[in-house]
């Protein structure tokens, strides 16, 4: 744990600190005349593309501040206060033991390391909660991640099942689409990187070219705690973007989100070649960050804390109209900072069935060749709740007019979203006859300042539309709703794991009627046993609770590309950094001395604020709970990152 000093001194800074952000950017402006040298900010303003050693020269402008360091680690060690499997993580057990991690030491080290910007700073804390592979429990310091996402013309990926490693041998359609101003820069320097398409990789940077994508699982990609999803992350792969358009992932390889890397050198033999060849490839940084001048309007644009940073308080209190309240939705997803670069799936990988519904939305439905077999490709839990489920609910109907008797559900890069729009979807694939309750038994960490929260919601009589710690969110576990007035996290419970103690919340149930806008039908529209879960194990948070209560409770075959978990990261609820906040100043309890901080800078530090019990065994976290896929198998050069293709495959050898 934190040293109770350390606590102490950080917590007494929140009063003080408030009163910091406006002296903070007025002060950027001074950091080149006091170095004497050139802004290097100005030299890559308002490019869209910038070799990676500029653009770092640009963040690392800054230097450290004590200050910054005090705010930001007395927030995020007031978050970590929440973290609902913050003391699993001291001795975690096998097969995610990787991902072991004492986190109060780390941040103690943190504290009282040395650093000469603020960006490596910013780095060393973002690169040890990545590495928690959490994808709910985050931080993301706005001034650096993803402002510049550094790509690589020659995405990898995996084929055959025996750990080869290629260059993706769309690449060259793939990485076009980011127009001239990109390629440009690899033809004035005449580096033929369209040559290198569909090459095989033997080795990156002096080691094998697997235990280099081993290196950026374990190091970088975060998210997961298995280590095969994180592999299949590191590789490019199909989804959805933003737009819910189909797209391709660059992979964590080729679209690190700083940078840092200036290159990366390849051992490979090219296509229709027998001959090795080691060529060093230069990363180009495509900024997707605010607008800037100068370093000063960098800070200010992209690093100052603004109205969005921090939590208000939503009571009557606190001046919030009502007709302005917009009713809070449960989420459970990560931040893919991928998705802001956003390049299409090239048409040739692109489904060419018609679709059946979901044109615009994150479901799309297809009917393959054989007739037989429909395909819900579900992209995200997110978007709007009432077209994803009429979406479905057209597609099946439509699949059941036409004879369909099969069903495949691609959950591929499927990062979450909704928690009530997974509960949804498995109770109409499953009937209502087989679940009345859709979701899993639930709990938060009962610590001293969310007890207050709790009694302070009670007290002021915050409604559920506004906050998430008001008891008429959640439900009995005999699915009847708390009354207002209960407070389920006093008296707490008593939660010992790995030799350490805590109060964590009486159990519930998720309270989701008023999200379920279609209805159920009593039996299963298709037989279970024809029902097949296809991905690539990218199957985040809601996706994840859906994965495992179609398993856990139907048996439903999981069917992800290579050997690793089915379900990828699998909280429960996330809470941003903001809604906490908000929960904290709702309640009236901001000015408690265990009440973190606002944040000075422009971040957010996330917590998976909810765990989510395993319906084999209700003591076991659903995230720690050991699920191998039900089938695996590799993807192969026909495979790889067309979908039809996969579910063509899946039809005619699983079904």
């Amino acid at each position: 744990m934190i040293s109770p000093a350390l606590k102490l001194k950080m917590l007494s800074l929140h009063l003080a600190l408030s009163l910091a952000p406006i002296a903070l950017v007025l002060a950027v402006p001074n950091v080149k005349e006091r170095s004497g040298a050139a802004d290097p900010c100005v030299k890559v303003a308002g490019q869209a593309f910038s070799p990676p050693a500029d653009a770092l020269a640009c963040m690392k402008t800054f230097p450290f501040n004590e200050t910054i360091r005090q705010n930001v680690m007395a927030t995020v060690s007031g978050v970590f206060d929440f973290f609902t499997f913050e003391d699993y993580y001291l001795d975690i057990a096998p097969p995610f033991e990787e991902s072991t991690a004492n986190i109060r030491a780390e941040l103690q080290r943190i504290n009282t390391t040395t650093y000469s910007t603020d960006f490596d700073f910013s780095k060393d804390l973002y690169d040890f909660i990545t590495r928690l592979n959490d994808g709910h429990t985050r931080w993301f310091p706005a001034c650096y991640w993803s402002v510049w996402q550094n790509i690589l013309p020659t995405p990898p990926l995996e084929v055959d099942g025996v750990q080869n490693v290629f260059v993706a041998p769309d690449a060259v359609e793939f990485i076009e689409q980011l127009g001239t101003e990109f390629t440009s820069f690899f033809d004035s320097m005449h580096f033929n990187w369209r040559r290198l398409a569909g090459a095989k990789v033997l080795r990156i940077n002096g080691l094998d070219a697997y235990d280099y994508v081993d290196r950026i699982a374990s190091n970088t990609s975060g998210n997961y705690l298995d280590h095969g999803v994180r592999v299949n992350s590191v590789f490019s792969s199909y989804r959805i973007d933003a737009t819910n358009a189909f797209s391709q992932r660059l992979g964590d390889l080729a679209g690190p989100v700083f940078p840092d890397p200036e290159s990366v050198t390849f051992t490979l033999i090219p296509v229709n070649s027998t001959q090795q060849e080691t060529i060093t490839i230069p990363y180009l940084a495509s900024f997707l960050g605010q607008p800037f001048t100068d370093s000063a309007s960098y800070w200010k644009n992209n690093c100052a804390a603004n109205s969005a940073t921090n939590g208000v308080d939503n009571s009557p209190l606190g001046g919030l109209a009502p007709e302005v309240i917009v009713p809070l939705r449960m989420r459970g997803e990560i931040m893919d900072a991928s998705l802001k670069q956003a390049i299409g799936l090239p048409p040739p990988f692109q489904p060419n069935l018609p679709i059946v519904a979901g044109q615009n939305g994150t479901v799309k439905s297809f009917i393959l060749s054989d007739n037989a077999t429909g395909v819900l490709f579900v992209g995200s839990f997110g978007g709007d709740e009432q077209t994803f489920q009429q979406d479905t609910v057209t597609a099946v109907n439509t699949f059941k007019q036409r004879g369909v008797t099969r069903l495949i559900v691609d959950l591929s890069n499927n990062g979450g979203g909704f928690v009530c729009l997974g509960q949804w979807l498995h109770k109409f694939l499953a009937g209502s006859a087989a679940v009345q309750i859709p979701g899993f038994q639930s709990s938060s960490r009962a610590n001293p300042l969310a007890q207050k929260i709790v009694k302070g919601d009670i007290s002021r009589n915050i409604s559920s539309n506004v906050a998430f710690y008001p008891p008429t969110n959640w439900n009995f576990l005999n699915d009847t709703a708390f009354p207002p007035s209960f407070d389920y996290n006093d008296p707490s419970l008593p939660f010992h794991i790995n030799g350490q103690s805590e109060p964590t919340s009486q159990r519930f149930l998720d309270n989701c009627n008023a999200e379920f806008f279609q209805p159920f039908p009593v039996e299963p529209p298709f037989d279970l046993t024809k029902v097949i879960l296809v991905g690539n194990g990218n199957c985040a948070s809601t996706c994840a609770m859906f994965s495992t209560l179609m398993h856990e409770r139907h048996n439903i075959k999981n069917v992800p590309g290579e050997q690793l978990q089915y379900k990828g990261m699998a909280g429960n609820q996330v809470l941003e950094w903001a809604d906490l906040d908000s929960e904290i100043k709702t309640a009236g309890v901001k000015s408690d001395l265990l009440a973190p901080p606002d944040l000075i800078v422009n971040a957010n530090m996330r917590v998976n604020w909810r765990t989510a019990y395993s319906f084999f065994d209700e003591s076991k976290p659903i995230a720690f709970v050991s699920e191998p896929a039900s089938i695996q198998f590799p993807y192969t050069m026909e495979t790889y990152n067309n979908p039809q293709k996969i579910w063509e495959f899946v039809a005619a050898t699983t079904l």
